[in-house]
């Protein structure tokens, strides 16, 4: 069976690029048990706790990251440099558990995946 990597790129709320993602992962949820999701660049920022997406009139999703793992889907990799680049720090409390990786380790990881789709 295939292994799929996701890779989130943007942020939250800026575009629907996220929410897509999101239901791609639950989707294939269903056909492969090898899921890993990826966190890079802007995409760090959508797994940080207390987003207010109704300020902005948008919708809540977020939360949805946190059940992934009845799904079983629990190889998360957020970037060490794009959390440091953003000033967040890489032991936060987040919505989903993720492993924090230097980008060569994260790239080292991504290279074990069949198949990679970005969002």
């Amino acid at each position: 069976m295939a292994r799929i990597a996701f890779v989130f790129t943007q942020g939250p709320h800026g575009s629907s690029a996220g929410r897509e993602g999101l239901d791609a992962v639950l989707a294939t949820s269903a056909l492969s048990d090898e899921i890993a999701l990826f966190f890079v660049s802007d995409g760090v920022l959508q797994l940080t706790q207390g987003q207010q997406p109704q300020q902005i009139l948008a919708r809540d999703y977020i939360a949805t990251f946190g059940v992934l793992p009845l799904y079983d889907i629990d190889r998360c990799y957020l970037c060490a440099a794009a959390l440091a680049e953003r000033g967040m720090i890489s032991d936060a409390v987040r919505v989903l558990a993720a492993e924090v990786l230097a980008p060569d380790a994260l790239r080292a990881k991504l290279n074990d995946y069949d198949r990679v789709m970005t969002f």
